[in-house]
């Protein structure tokens, strides 16, 4: 079984040094703390195992360098590939609407904002978003619902006249 203590004890005890080192390979502080994150991440992982290791740090060292290796392996490929292909063929420019949906999207609740993009974007019936999202259907015939409301105000060529009026409507009532 994991013991925690021992493990945050381990962690404390030597993560400033392994980052360092690591950063001394990579030259980036920023990528050697992610590389040294995931390398403890497997250690905790494996723990029972690794905490009775002569030199945990040296494993944990070792996973970062390897961490680091395929990181190199990857972006080496990516630049192959990109010579290999060249550049890619220009993009025809978003269209206004397209962008202006995104930022309105954004800009709603998130359970809103997925049920609208699964249902009008990706093509999902109200029971496929309920089975994916783990909802039930009428939670997200609620989500569209009002999601098409709030979307609206941020679409709405007269969304900024009709709030005025909306405000003073509800403050008469």
């Amino acid at each position: 079984m994991r013991d925690p203590s021992s493990f945050d004890d381990f962690y404390h005890g030597c993560a400033k040094r392994v980052t360092s080192h690591i950063h001394a390979m990579v030259g980036s502080l920023a990528e050697a703390e992610d590389i040294v994150q995931d390398a403890f991440t497997k250690a905790w992982q494996h723990w029972d195992k690794i905490s009775h290791y002569a030199d945990p740090e040296a494993w944990v060292r070792t996973v970062a360098f390897r961490i680091q290796v395929s990181r190199w392996r990857k972006a080496s490929n990516r630049i192959r590939a990109h010579r290999r292909h060249g550049l890619p063929a220009d993009e025809p420019a978003l269209s206004p609407d397209y962008v202006a949906i995104i930022a309105a999207l954004r800009k709603i609740n998130v359970g809103q904002r997925q049920a609208i993009v699964l249902h009008y974007l990706v093509g999902l019936s109200i029971d496929e978003i309920a089975d994916e999202t783990g909802v039930a259907a009428g939670t997200v015939k609620a989500r569209l619902s009002r999601g098409r409301q709030a979307l609206a105000t941020h679409l709405s060529d007269l969304a900024p006249q009709i709030r005025p009026i909306a405000t003073e409507v509800s403050n008469d009532g």
